[in-house]
């Protein structure tokens, strides 16, 4: 297949720190080339692919320091190139949420939409003036039934596992560790908290974005001692590894309906269990009690702590092998592509397969559940 991949600009591809969507975006691409398709990354210029890259810009934006407004004129610009003739494509993928949703109305070629965020009240009211498109999401909670929109698929993100060392047992002095984005919703100062009651060592790492300094310097800053409470900063893609891999616990305390947690994800790759707020994705990725603990309130996160050596760091690794590796991932979105296309043909050429379809419109075709 010849297939365009389509990724934000905020970021390269793979990120050099923290960036989700291009982790993901990244381990797609490389794969589908890998089998031997033909994928053009639409992408940031210092990207590093073995695709063929179209760049969007010079350098990924935030490096750049690019604001909001400007960066959607960039954006704009991606999207002339993609839809307007710069290439041949069987497919089009896009990761830009509801960005690409106007060209892709209008496009001859069949598109996919992979939504690696959650809905916001301006993206309600876009996606609903174009319900038809199809739509992949990364967990089954991240779907909105009362929408009325087209979900092709459920297909579960993916890591690569092979680069995360396993840790057999946690470093001596033990500690807990959060990774994330400094906002409200990733609940670093809820982390805190639990170290507090607990008398554990927090190890803290993630990036502060400018939207989030005033949260940050309210909530954060003012418990960080270098002693018991250690903040790092935004760390590179080793440390990270390192920080999550030595712990004995890894804490994910949102306050939101996380699509996808993908430090959940490696955390466990490590062999580091997690306690979790039980909100969003978290129980479609952890089996609780036995890769970690699914908490309905704080005061649970705090008993977790507790329990945490109860739990095996062989099993926390063997669970990501066989739900979250990229083989898998990518599987799903070649039958989701395939899919998709044959949705596209002119209705005489789709007749007989839609008689021997069981599918029906709007269900999740080609969802990779878990056991």
């Amino acid at each position: 297949m010849r297939i365009a991949q389509v990724t934000p600009l905020w970021e390269q591809v793979p990120p050099l720190g923290y960036g989700g969507t291009e982790v993901v975006v990244s381990l797609l691409t490389e794969e589908l080339v890998r089998r031997g398709h033909q994928v053009t990354l639409f992408a940031s210029g210092d990207s590093q692919t073995q695709a063929l890259l179209e760049p969007g810009c010079e350098k990924a934006l935030r490096s750049l320091g690019v604001l909001p407004p400007e960066y959607a004129n960039y954006e704009q610009r991606q999207l002339d190139k993609v839809f307007n003739g710069l290439g041949e494509f069987d497919i089009i993928h896009s990761h830009m949420d509801a960005a690409a949703l106007s060209r892709t109305h209008l496009s001859q070629t069949p598109v996919v939409h992979t939504l690696h965020g959650p809905f916001s009240l301006a993206s309600e009211t876009i996606f609903g003036q174009y319900r038809q498109q199809n739509l992949v999401s990364v967990s089954n909670s991240q779907q909105r039934s009362d929408l009325g929109l087209n979900y092709v698929a459920t297909v579960y993100n993916a890591i690569a596992i092979d680069q995360f060392d396993f840790y057999l047992k946690p470093q001596v002095p033990p500690y807990l560790a959060f990774l994330g984005r400094m906002s409200v919703e990733k609940g670093p100062h809820l982390a805190i908290k639990i170290a507090q009651r607990t008398g554990w060592p927090l190890k803290m790492a993630g990036k502060v974005d400018f939207e989030n300094r005033e949260f940050f310097d309210r909530e954060v800053a003012p418990h960080i001692d270098g002693e018991q409470i250690t903040f790092l900063g935004e760390v590179s893609q080793s440390l990270k590894k390192s920080l999550m891999g030595h712990a004995t616990a890894t804490l994910f305390p949102i306050t939101w309906p996380e699509p996808f947690g993908l430090v959940i994800t490696e955390s466990m790759a490590s062999g580091t269990p997690v306690i979790a707020l039980a909100l969003g994705s978290a129980p479609e990725l952890i089996v609780d009690g036995e890769t970690g603990f699914l908490c309905h309130s704080l005061d649970a996160c705090v008993e977790a702590v507790a329990q945490i050596h109860r739990i095996s760091r062989q099993t926390c690794r063997d669970h990501v092998v066989r739900n979250f590796g990229v083989g898998r991932m990518v599987d799903g979105y070649e039958a989701v592509y395939q899919g998709v296309m044959g949705d596209h043909r002119p209705p005489a050429t789709r007749a007989t397969r839609d008689r021997t379809s069981t599918s029906t419109k709007n269900q999740n075709l080609f969802s990779i559940p878990l056991p």
